[in-house]
């Protein structure tokens, strides 16, 4: 099975985290982190850096490592790297996803999330506690 390596950045602000709903392909509608491919010889916090800058026009930092996902779709096999981030500079401008929210710790079950993405909202349900 095919492995597709990437990077998820788990926007926070306010407490609240920030969530963007995919505008293409198989998995459009879903919702999920922003991030996106680790380009070879690249390494995930540029990653991180370079697909922000390029899917939301932002700039952030990328504060702390939060955990790393390994999960089975019918079609690949997903190694997801989840860092807690901030943003530095821009808007977060939307130019491949459908739509964003900002969702705080009571609303973070009310979008349909992406089951790799599941654990990771899991997980910070568990850090709010």
């Amino acid at each position: 099975m095919k492995t597709i390596n990437v990077v998820a950045a788990i926007i926070k602000k306010n407490n609240k985290i920030f969530a963007t709903q995919r505008g293409y392909g198989e998995f459009k509608g879903w919702w999920e982190f922003p991030g996106g491919k680790i380009e070879p010889d690249e390494i995930p916090e540029d990653a991180l850096v370079r697909e922000i800058r390029e899917e939301l026009e932002t700039d952030i930092s990328v504060d702390r490592f939060l955990m790393t996902i390994e999960y089975d779709y019918p079609a690949f096999h997903l190694t997801m790297h989840c860092y807690l981030c901030s943003v530095t500079n821009g808007n977060l401008t939307l130019l491949e996803h459908s739509d964003s929210k900002w969702l705080g710790i009571q609303e973070i079950d009310s979008v349909d999330w992406l089951p790799a993405d599941i654990e990771v909202v899991n997980e910070i349900k568990k850090l709010a506690e």
